[in-house]
């Protein structure tokens, strides 16, 4: 193994000569690019649609986009790359015996995959389990010609999507009935559907009892290959950890965990069944999912709090693309902060750099657990945890029409967006609205009918936008006829509430409570900038004529420098400037009616998040310049976040225009924040300035906080010399996720350092 170059210590808390073992081949892994996560090409990143291949994942299968087209996001997968193409990709049961639209062809298809996925063990493990390969690496996964068409349209006029994971399971489910039970509650389902004669629901619990046989297989050949290693074993140390890794994986092969280790175990190999089938998944409230087994293991004396830290880190270093939740309120609104939360974020402040974790707040949570969380985010300067909003979430799912019973229990779960555990599935963070292109069209005929009204453009453009929203509309609809028979997503089925009752996969109509879709809507803040700068410089002063400006952007401004001065000039969003603001929640407000009103086959209307994850990066070229000042190489915005260097003012107008906007009427909308180290005086507590930035952001209504801690000139030395080892380890919040800088795509790179890089209020 190469070198590795270790984080800054930044916590007082130890780490055992084994797990640093771990941390050590963990940070190989994404020093060393095995845990790359890959997009198709930039259009994807954009539009979350390309008409090609329909994943993230670096695939090797037959629809793969060339080595040399793909854009690396970072270092964000589960999957562990070993260079190697899945080897039996001609054995697979849809290429032998033929392939089909079903979910039994499909579960088929998963139960080979997983049998021929290597049992890894590495030595000083404890908690097993890692793949290397994708089913879609080796199973065909595109959606029918019809299906395209209509993506190609939607994305003609500014939109796209791919629906895929981004839900969350209960994992609750499975802690409770093990394998062993889920399978039981497969086939009474079943003998059920038999009985009434609901043939499509027999059909599909057979394939998911297909399904569940293998991953029963998979576990007991973690046990068999542990126990053989145990055997053999020479060396006390290794050879404890095999027994233990043997032990835990026999007793939960059918059996519901017992132990708090099995209940780690069983997570683990929960989610390595499921990502095989796609990235994404939030994995709820692990606080809430442990509490339990950690008391009565510390109560039977075979637990303590150090232990059961180390095992959480454990958990932690198999993948850290994990987005799990702590905090938060209980069923009765109480806060529901216990002792898992505390170690849930010691384990993190324990390791430091690369993690998906959110504490999610709320006026009453416990004072002590909010400031430590507070302080590791400004200590370890990553983004980790995210800091979230508890009530504004759980007011953003009653407020969309989820029961109190199933938004109490609600989990920050992706890069902005948050789930109800195992009764939801959104479609969450993957469909995209370029809001640019409907206000250039907008534009357009307004030059060529000469209006020079400004509620007459409102009129037009009011109009071109419900136009994308209707082919946007049309295009999910299409793709949720398709979905459970195109790529059904069987293992997370399995611990939701619903699809195996009922029969149907989690991605079908009438599966589960709530399927309310979310859109992305991309380039919010340059729309809101770019009608106020039209609607003064054009509408009611008169100096320019739209064909004029069109003219201007046509040439990306090349030629009209002053021009483009006056249009920059105009006050912009972000500085706590009530026009210009009210403009924001003009457009927002405008968008979020529209989506509203509209309605998915599954009988649930659209949402809008105030967020898109990196295609404001790459979206500059695609839609040109724009009325804003903005060139045509330069990047959009980064969701509801101020165009970069336009928030002249300071943080708090920044935050006053930012938090103008309820949050509690969308799906989402972070705020992210680039604090240069100077922001902290040495002399006072890191922890107690970020937990009064966070707090005060939260009571104005904010709903998230990717907050980073770093000198961005510093960034500017690693994109020279990527291969110095003081550079190699320098971990940022990207936007909804975490990576190494280093190994991100260059042109992400070339956005961060953009950023405004704040060094003081």
């Amino acid at each position: 193994m190469e070198t590795i170059v270790l984080p800054d210590k930044k916590s007082s808390i130890r780490k055992s000569a084994r797990l640093q073992k771990l941390h050590e081949r963990n940070l190989y892994l994404a020093q060393n690019h095995k845990r790359d996560l890959f997009v198709d090409n930039a259009e994807f990143l954009v539009y979350h649609w390309s008409g090609q291949a329909a994943t993230f994942s670096p695939a090797t299968g037959e629809l793969a986009a060339a080595e040399d087209q793909r854009i690396n996001i970072g270092d964000h997968n589960c999957r562990v790359d070993n260079g190697e193409p899945f080897p039996y990709v001609e054995e697979m049961p849809s290429k032998v015996k033929g392939f089909s639209y079903d979910a039994n062809n499909f579960a088929e298809d998963y139960a080979f995959f997983l049998d021929k996925s290597p049992v890894v063990i590495h030595p000083y493990e404890r908690i097993v389990g890692e793949f290397h390969w994708q089913l879609d690496e080796a199973r065909f996964f595109q959606y029918p010609e019809e299906n395209r068409k209509l993506g190609f349209e939607a994305r003609k006029l500014g939109a796209g999507g791919i629906s895929f994971t981004h839900t969350t399971p209960d994992l609750g489910i499975g802690l409770k009935l093990g394998w062993g039970g889920i399978l039981e509650k497969i086939r009474k389902s079943r003998a059920k559907h038999e009985k009434n004669g609901y043939r499509q629901g027999v059909e599909y619990l057979n394939a998911a009892e297909t399904v569940t046989l293998s991953i029963i297989r998979y576990v007991k050949r973690y046990a068999e290959e542990a126990e053989r290693r145990a055997r053999s074993e020479k060396d006390p140390e290794l050879k404890e950890n095999y027994e233990i890794v043997a032990r835990t994986c026999r007793n939960i092969v059918t059996d519901a965990p017992s132990t708090f280790i099995e209940a780690i175990q069983w997570i683990n190999f929960f989610q390595v069944a499921e990502r095989i089938i796609g990235h994404g998944n939030g994995y709820g409230r692990l606080d809430q999912l442990l509490i339990d087994f950690y008391r009565r293991d510390v109560e039977k004396g075979i637990l303590d709090h150090e232990y059961a830290r180390e095992l959480v880190a454990e958990l932690y270093l198999k993948y850290g693309g994990n987005y799990f939740s702590f905090g938060g309120r209980d069923r009765d609104q109480k806060d529901a902060t216990n002792e898992m939360s505390w170690i849930g974020i010691e384990a993190y402040d324990m390791l430091g750099g690369y993690n998906q974790l959110g504490v999610m707040w709320h006026p009453d949570i416990d004072k002590d657990f909010w400031h430590y969380a507070c302080d590791v985010v400004g200590r370890h300067g990553a983004g980790a945890p995210t800091l979230v909003n508890y009530d504004v979430m759980r007011a953003s799912e009653l407020r969309s029409g989820y029961s109190e019973e199933d938004a109490w229990d609600i989990a920050y779960s992706g890069c902005q967006w948050y789930c109800s555990v195992g009764k939801e599935y959104s479609d969450q963070d993957l469909n995209s609205l370029v809001l640019v292109q409907p206000m250039q069209r907008a534009m357009k005929i307004a030059a060529e009918e000469n209006i020079t009204d400004w509620e007459k453009f409102w009129e037009v453009y009011d109009r071109e936008v419900n136009r994308t929203v209707d082919v946007l509309v049309e295009f999910k609809n299409n793709t949720y006829k398709w979905q459970p028979k195109v790529w059904p997503e069987i293992v997370t089925s399995l611990c939701m509430h619903g699809p195996i009752e009922n029969g149907r996969d989690v991605t079908d109509v009438r599966a589960v409570n709530n399927n309310f879709t979310s859109v992305n809507v991309l380039g919010v803040p340059n729309v809101v900038d770019s009608m106020y700068a039209m609607k003064e410089l054009i509408f009611t002063q008169k100096k320019y004529t739209m064909k004029r400006l069109l003219e201007a952007l046509e040439r990306n401004w090349e030629g009209d420098e002053v021009m483009r001065h006056e249009f920059l000039k105009q006050p912009k969003f972000g500085n706590d400037i009530d026009s210009v603001d009210d403009m924001a929640l003009q457009v927002t407000d405008h968008v979020r009616e529209l989506l509203e009103s509209k309605y998915n086959i599954k009988g649930f209307h659209f949402r809008p998040s105030l967020f898109q994850f990196m295609g404001h990066t790459y979206a500059g070229p695609m839609v040109g310049a724009t009325p804003d000042g903005r060139r045509a190489e330069e990047p959009l915005a980064h969701g509801m976040n101020p165009m970069h260097g336009r928030n002249t003012q300071g943080i708090l107008p920044t935050i006053r225009s930012f938090t103008k906007i309820d949050y509690s009427g969308f799906q989402g909308g972070s705020f992210q924040i680039e604090l240069h180290p100077s922001f902290f005086p040495d002399d006072q507590d890191r922890g107690t300035l970020v937990e009064l930035f966070a707090t005060n952001f939260f009571e104005m209504g904010g709903v998230q906080i990717n907050l980073n801690v770093l000198d961005i000139d510093t960034l500017k030395q690693a994109m020279k010399d990527p291969e110095n080892p003081k550079y190699r380890n320098i971990v940022v919040k990207v936007t909804g996720y975490s990576a190494h800088f280093v190994v991100m795509d260059r042109k992400f790179q070339e956005e961060f350092v953009q950023r405004v890089n704040y060094q003081s209020l």
